[in-house]
């Protein structure tokens, strides 16, 4: 069960909330995307940032000169959202359009994870969510790569879920309106791979379907 906040309690459109902390593992698992909320010298700003989840925690890492992860490193608070759009509602009247949606809200603040083991686990771990059983055959950064590279953790301790799927809501006056009326689903298929122009005729495309299930591209010629 998700956490129960002044911060995540959801007031617009409450019938929306999603309460399973499992929704919300989802909804992170296959955005990947965070928009990461920083207070600068001048004005907030909202940047995009590669996100990932292990476990209960939401990862994210740069170079140690980034300004989004110095603002963030010395623990200031934070907000994350991620989104999934999955389609456009069209109703009968303009004022009835609106969309299909999955979205999360994380509060809180980053930690620094300085251990280059601990980063090395975790950023294998996020190789293996995108291109399962690739960390066998790549090289793996060394500790040069490590030092440089700056890495943060945030618990899933304080959390939102919205979820809008509620397809066409019209007026009853409008319902005779002679115009199709439903949902436009949109879909993100990944795939099919890209094989660079200095690979070896060798080497073979690999399968990474595993990590997308019903997503992974496929050729209906």
């Amino acid at each position: 069960m998700l956490s129960n906040t002044q911060r995540t309690q959801i007031k617009k459109g409450a019938h929306k909330a999603v309460l399973e902390t499992e929704k919300l593992h989802q909804i992170i698992d296959e955005s990947l995307i965070a928009h990461v909320a920083i207070n600068n010298e001048s004005s907030p700003v909202v940047i995009p940032m590669l996100a990932w989840r292990v476990d209960d925690h939401v990862y994210i890492h740069g170079a140690r000169n980034s300004r989004l992860l110095r603002s963030l490193k010395d623990g200031a608070k934070t907000c994350l959202t991620f989104t999934l759009f999955d389609g456009w509602v069209l109703a009968r009247s303009a004022f009835h359009h609106s969309a299909h949606y999955r979205s999360a809200v994380v509060f809180g603040s980053f930690e620094v994870i300085d251990d280059n083991s601990e980063k090395d686990r975790l950023l294998n771990i996020f190789i293996e969510q995108i291109a399962p059983g690739r960390t066998d055959e790549i090289r793996l950064s060394n500790d040069k790569e490590l030092t440089a590279t700056e890495l943060l953790a945030i618990p899933l301790t304080e959390a939102s879920v919205k979820i809008g799927k509620h397809g066409v809501n019209d007026d009853r006056a409008d319902l005779d309106i002679p115009v199709w009326a439903g949902v436009l689903p949109y879909r993100t298929v990944v795939g099919p791979l890209e094989t660079t122009e200095d690979l070896s005729d060798t080497i073979e495309k690999p399968d990474y379907h595993a990590a997308y299930g019903e997503r992974w591209y496929q050729n209906e010629n």
